[in-house]
């Protein structure tokens, strides 16, 4: 099988390490890859070994129109069988080329309970045509789309994010020179990731965080995730509002996630929005104490495994925090088995690999 993946950016997201993750498992298998990426290529970006064509889009009419010319061209040279796009911007390429006479058939992905207001709904309604199938990485947003009517419910399907369980294992080890280079003892350290965007809602984490210090005054917040300073400095400025002072690490972008949730005792998530969100399942499979709010599909992804909360609640954010502080380390190592367990049994990288794999097979015989 020929296959050629697009999508945005390559920039350290969930989304893209996740197609980067099953372009990688799939070329793996025997099968033909090409990564087409609409922005220029920047600097801080999740690597792969496939091939990658980048059509350097810019906001403006010209620019998209030129590298969509660009991509059906790309398209053209590499034959594809399926083209698999990824999240609004790269789907709505996707189907454009569709229409331009790209004959392969289109997969699109939405990887969010928010992509955009009404009008790019409408136009996923009034291009739903253009693409074969549509999935969803969580319940909750195929539900979504589904009610504004952006995809039919016959043609909308869940599959969700997978996690190299590989990668993400616990190592005692790797634990104690981690937490030795961030030079923290016994102190137990709360860790939040994922770029500083509104979505994540870190203000919220800032202010539960605030509250579990009056508990715990040893407790530590690292949050490691890419931020412009138009988006950090309020948050700092927060931060030192409530008191936290050096409690706080602002760790900025970091590639080393399997070694910074080995040194923490737990994670955090307060965001608004979520889809499927991979640093919740990571902080899962590495055996973490896990709370969460109760947006998207963090639900469907913790099970019992984890602390789930309302969102935009930081007093209930921070008494499950103090919750799952409070545990003693049996009952963490049980709950953490538990977590690592689910993630395994559900969610694997390669178990996920295996249903792409199964869903791109039903797609091709019939334009064949």
């Amino acid at each position: 099988m020929r296959i050629a993946y697009i999508l945005t950016t390559l920039g350290v997201g969930g989304a893209e390490r996740q197609v980067l993750a099953l372009a990688d498992r799939m070329a793996a298998r025997g099968h033909a890859v090409l990564v087409v990426v609409l922005r220029r290529r920047g600097g801080h970006e999740w690597p792969t070994e496939n091939a990658v064509h980048s059509l350097d889009m810019r906001k403006s009419p010209v620019s998209i129109l030129a590298g969509i010319a660009r991509a059906r061209r790309v398209l053209r040279a590499f034959r594809p069988d399926l083209v698999h796009s990824h999240t609004f911007p790269a789907n709505m390429t996707a189907r454009a080329l569709r229409l331009l006479g790209c004959a392969a058939p289109v997969l699109s992905t939405i990887h969010n309970v928010y992509e955009g207001g009404r009008h790019r709904m409408l136009a996923y309604r009034l291009t739903d045509r253009l693409s074969r199938h549509t999935t969803a990485v969580s319940e909750a947003a195929a539900l979504r789309y589904v009610h504004l009517k952006a995809v039919p419910p016959g043609k909308c399907r869940v599959l969700t994010n997978g996690v190299d369980t590989g990668e993400f294992a616990p190592d005692a080890e790797r634990r104690s020179r981690v937490r030795a280079a961030m030079g923290v003892g016994g102190e137990f350290v709360w860790l939040a990731a994922g770029r500083v965007v509104p979505a994540k809602d870190y203000p919220n984490v800032l202010r539960a965080f605030a509250r579990v210090r009056e508990g715990c005054p040893d407790a530590r917040l690292w949050i490691a995730g890419e931020a412009a300073d138009a988006e950090l400095g309020p948050l700092k400025t927060l931060a030192g509002e409530l008191g936290l002072g050096e409690s706080v690490r602002w760790l900025g972008l970091r590639r080393d996630m399997a070694g910074l949730l080995d040194a923490a005792d737990g994670f955090v998530l307060g965001s608004a929005w979520e889809g499927m969100p991979l640093a919740v399942a990571e902080a899962m499979a590495m055996e973490k104490p896990v709370v969460a709010t109760d947006v998207g599909g963090v639900r469907e992804l913790v099970g019992s495994a984890g602390k789930v909360v309302p969102a935009g609640n930081a007093t209930a954010l921070a008494e499950a925090m103090l919750e799952a502080a409070g545990q003693t380390p049996d009952e963490r190592s049980q709950a953490g088995r538990a977590a690592r367990r689910r993630i395994e049994d559900h969610f694997s990288m390669d178990v996920k690999a295996d249903e792409w794999e199964s869903l791109y097979l039903t797609l091709l015989p019939q334009e064949r």
